[in-house]
C-alpha cells in the first residue's frame, strides 16, 4: 500500500507539473504569434543582408492543380537580387512542363532547370537538389517546398531577420485558405498544435526547425559537407539546423508564416503525413514517447486526476472545463497565426479541432507499430539516430 500511494503521489506531482508546463507552452505560443507575425516591413529594421545575393533552390515532382499558381508567386518576388534554381528529378516528370511554361513567361527572371538530379545518398529531396545546390551562385540557399507559395516581399521579410549572428531563418508552417473540410483539418492542426510545440520549443533554445521554407547560409553549409552530408537521413531539415546551431549560429524566424498551399490533399493525406512525422522524431528523439501526454485529452486526464487526488475535485467536471479552456486558448492561437479572418466557421473549427485532438494517440500507436516509412516514390527503413536504410522491392 505504501509503494501505491507512493506511485500516485509521483502520478499527482507529474499531473501538477505537467499542467504548468502545457500552459506555459501554450501562453509563449499565443504571445509570441501576437508580436511577431504578420509585422509590416516598415517596423523591421533593415539588415545588412537586405540586399546579399538569394539562391532558391526549389524541389519539384509531380505536379497538382495549384504547382502553377504557387511557383508562379515566386518568380514575382519584389527582390533586388535572387535566382531560382528549379529541380526535377525524372526528365518525363511533367513538372518539366509546367518549368518551361513559366521560364518562357519570365525571361527576364533568373531561373534555370535543373533535370536528373545527383545520387548521393537515399534522401530523395537531397539526391534531386544536389545540380541546383552545386550551381548555385549566391551566399545565402533559401530551400522551399513546392506546395509553398509566398508573397512578393517574403523573401525581403526572410533576409531582414538574417543579422550578423544568424545562419537559419525559418517560416512557422500554416496552410492557406482553402475548400472542403480536410483543408480545415490541416489548417486547424498547423494553427493549433503545432505552432504550440513549434514556438514553444524555439523560444526556450531548443532548434526546432521544418524544412518548408529555410533560408541558410551556404558556406556554413559547405563546412558541415554541403548538402551531400545530410544525404543519410530522411529528416534533412533537422540535421541541417542541428549543424548549423553546431558552429555556433542563432536562428530567427520569419515574421511571414511558410504557406502551404498543395493542390492535392485529403484526411488520408493528412493522418498519413502526420504518421511519418512521428516515426522521424521518435527515431532522432527518444524524448517524442512523452509525446501524447501534450495532447488535450490525454493531458485533461492526467490533471485532472491529481486534482481530484489533491482536492477532492469532481475529475469530470475538471476534465470538461480544461479542455474547454484548451479549446478557447487554441482558437485565440490560430486566428493569431491566420494574421486575418479565418474562412470558415466556429462550428467547423469546433469539428475539425475534435477530430484532430481524438486523431493524436492513435497517430502516436500508429507511428510506433510500424518503423518504416513511404516517402515519395520510396519505402525506408527508420535506425535510431536519424538515419534510414531503402527497402528494395525484390
Amino acid at each position: 500500500m505504501a509503494l501505491l500511494d507512493l506511485a500516485m503521489q509521483g502520478l499527482a506531482v507529474f499531473g501538477f507539473i505537467l499542467f504548468f508546463v502545457l500552459w506555459l507552452m501554450h501562453l509563449m505560443s499565443i504571445i509570441y504569434v501576437r508580436l511577431h507575425l504578420h509585422r509590416k516591413r516598415s517596423e523591421v529594421k533593415q539588415s545588412f543582408a537586405q540586399m546579399a545575393g538569394v539562391s532558391l533552390l526549389k524541389p519539384l515532382k509531380g505536379v497538382d492543380p495549384n504547382l502553377i499558381s504557387n511557383l508562379e508567386t515566386f518568380f514575382t518576388l519584389d527582390y533586388p537580387k535572387y535566382e531560382i534554381l528549379l529541380c526535377v528529378q525524372d526528365h518525363d516528370d511533367p513538372a518539366v512542363d509546367v518549368c518551361k511554361k513559366l521560364l518562357g513567361k519570365y525571361p527576364n527572371v533568373d531561373a534555370r532547370l535543373f533535370i536528373g538530379g545527383k545520387k548521393v545518398g537515399i534522401n530523395p529531396k537531397i539526391n534531386n537538389l544536389m545540380p541546383g545546390y552545386e550551381g548555385a551562385k549566391y551566399g545565402l540557399v533559401w530551400i522551399c517546398d513546392s506546395g509553398i507559395r509566398v508573397k512578393s516581399d517574403t523573401l525581403t521579410d526572410m533576409t531582414n531577420q538574417m543579422t550578423e549572428k544568424v545562419g537559419l531563418v525559418h517560416g512557422l508552417p500554416y496552410v492557406a485558405d482553402r475548400q472542403g473540410f480536410a483543408a480545415t483539418l490541416e489548417q486547424v492542426y498547423f494553427g493549433t498544435s503545432h505552432p504550440r510545440s513549434y514556438i514553444s520549443a524555439n523560444v526556450t533554445g531548443i532548434k526546432c526547425v521544418t524544412g518548408m521554407s529555410c533560408l541558410m547560409r551556404k558556406d556554413v553549409l559547405d563546412q558541415a559537407g554541403g548538402l551531400v552530408s545530410f544525404a543519410q537521413y530522411i529528416a534533412e531539415d533537422y540535421f541541417m539546423a542541428k549543424a548549423i546551431a553546431d558552429r555556433g549560429w542563432k536562428f530567427s524566424m520569419a515574421t511571414q508564416v511558410a504557406l502551404q498551399n498543395s493542390g492535392s490533399y485529403s484526411i488520408g493525406q493528412f493522418q498519413s503525413r502526420m504518421i511519418r512525422w512521428t516515426k522521424l522524431r521518435i527515431n532522432m528523439l527518444p524524448g517524442t514517447v512523452l509525446e501524447p501526454v501534450s495532447e488535450c485529452f490525454l493531458a485533461s486526464l492526467i490533471i485532472g486526476w491529481a486534482a481530484h487526488y489533491v482536492f477532492r475535485w469532481d475529475m469530470m467536471v475538471f476534465f470538461m472545463c480544461h479542455c474547454l479552456a484548451w479549446f478557447l486558448s487554441d482558437y485565440v492561437q490560430l486566428t493569431g497565426v491566420q494574421g486575418g479572418p479565418l474562412c470558415f466557421s466556429k462550428l467547423d473549427f469546433a469539428v475539425a479541432w475534435f477530430i484532430r485532438e481524438s486523431m493524436a494517440v492513435q497517430i502516436f500507436l500508429s507511428a510506433l507499430w510500424d518503423p518504416t516509412i513511404s516517402w515519395r516514390t520510396g519505402r525506408y527503413r527508420l535506425r535510431c539516430g536519424g538515419t534510414a536504410e531503402e527497402i528494395l522491392d525484390v
